[in-house]
């Protein structure tokens, strides 16, 4: 029982003083935001990888952006971000438009439309939903 006790917290030591792993430098970041993948599946296996930053360093700023914040403290808690052309489907087609939406400075969902996105709710046929009795 005590060599078992002492390998466990001989690993522990060693955890402990193990050297933190280097903090990545600015162009280390940089180069990151240059290799996000514009084809749909590479790019949403990857985009929640990168922040806010990083996609305006490469993309540019949104050709739309809607900022919902908090009610309180006026602090914006999501965006929902657009871009034009952005995205390429299996067949290299472009998507009209690609909406991005992140919550805490990540991307949490992407939707590809082949529409440009300025719909308006007012254009939507609405439906009335009675409940069955």
């Amino acid at each position: 029982m005590k060599a078992i006790s002492f390998v466990v917290l001989f690993a522990w030591a060693g955890i402990a003083l193990a050297e933190p792993a280097p903090v990545e430098s600015a162009p280390a970041q940089a180069s990151l935001a240059e290799q996000i993948p514009t084809t749909e599946k590479e790019f949403v296996s990857v985009i929640n990888q990168y922040s806010s930053a990083q996609l305006i360093s490469q993309f540019g700023e949104p050709s739309k952006r809607d900022d919902l914040k908090d009610r309180k403290t006026g602090e914006v808690v999501a965006s929902i971000w657009q871009y034009q052309y952005l995205n390429t489907d299996a067949e290299g087609q472009y998507y009209q438009t690609t909406e991005l939406d992140i919550v805490n400075d990540k991307v949490v969902m992407v939707v590809f439309m082949n529409n440009d996105g300025k719909g308006s709710p007012e254009e939507v046929k609405k439906i009335e939903i009675k409940p069955e009795m």
